[in-house]
């Protein structure tokens, strides 16, 4: 039997492991655990009865959080002449082209999001075993091939999150930081939990949203009732 550390038991000590929580005071118990040194990121998981291994039931998308996601973020930008200065004017910290590519296989990623105008998409195509399993390829369906990059940019640095379901039928999400007040994490959470449910594929039968959970980076899991999560 794995040995559990006097932090983990702290922590989870007060909640109901059976217990499904309405969203609210999920976010508060986990916020009342969030005591590492550094600000904990508050993330949401869903469990989807879908099976990504069909095409018909893969869910992806992206969602604005109302709040921010309370993170610095660094965008690059696959862009040429005005589009790479619209790119920069916007704020996004590596911007290029072939030199860019040359950048990325060489081994240095030093972002964390990644658009690209479609002109330079069979440019960027060559990453995609390398970009691809890092969740940092562009897409249009994300909006991160696009050629307003200014909205793009901004989207990404002001709290845009993109969510793919993986294997598992799960997708999540950070939606916020600890030290957020409880209203704006539960705010943040909806916002996403309503996007997961827009995305909802043709394939899907049955119950779709099937367990909820947030937890922040250290602390414990909390079990949250669906139905909460798309109350006014």
């Amino acid at each position: 039997m794995a040995h559990i550390g006097k932090r983990v038991r702290a922590g989870r000590e007060g909640i109901d492991r059976t217990k499904l929580y309405p969203v609210s005071e999920a976010v508060k118990l986990v916020q009342s655990r969030a005591n590492a040194k550094f600000d904990e990121t508050v993330e949401v998981a869903i469990n989807l009865g879908v099976d990504p291994r069909h095409a018909d039931q893969m869910v992806r998308g992206v969602v604005a959080l109302p709040n921010g996601t309370g993170r610095d973020v660094r965008v690059a930008v696959f862009a040429r002449g005005a589009k790479a200065d619209e790119a920069k004017a916007a704020g996004a910290e590596v911007i290029g082209a072939e030199d860019l590519v040359e950048r990325i296989q060489g081994g240095t990623i030093d972002f964390d999001r990644c658009i690209a105008t479609p002109d330079l998409m069979p440019l960027v195509g060559r990453l995609g075993k390398v970009l691809g399993p890092r969740g940092l390829m562009p897409n249009p369906k994300v909006g991160t091939v696009t050629m307003d990059v200014t909205a793009a940019v901004k989207g990404a640095k002001g709290g845009s999150v993109e969510f793919r379901v993986e294997k598992a039928g799960i997708v999540h999400a950070g939606v916020g930081k600890a030290s957020f007040s409880a209203d704006k994490l539960v705010e943040n959470i909806k916002a996403f939990a309503d996007a997961v449910q827009k995305a909802k594929p043709p394939g899907a039968k049955g119950q779709y949203i099937n367990r909820v959970a947030v937890s922040s980076s250290m602390g414990p899991g909390v079990k949250v009732e669906p139905a909460s999560l798309f109350v006014q």
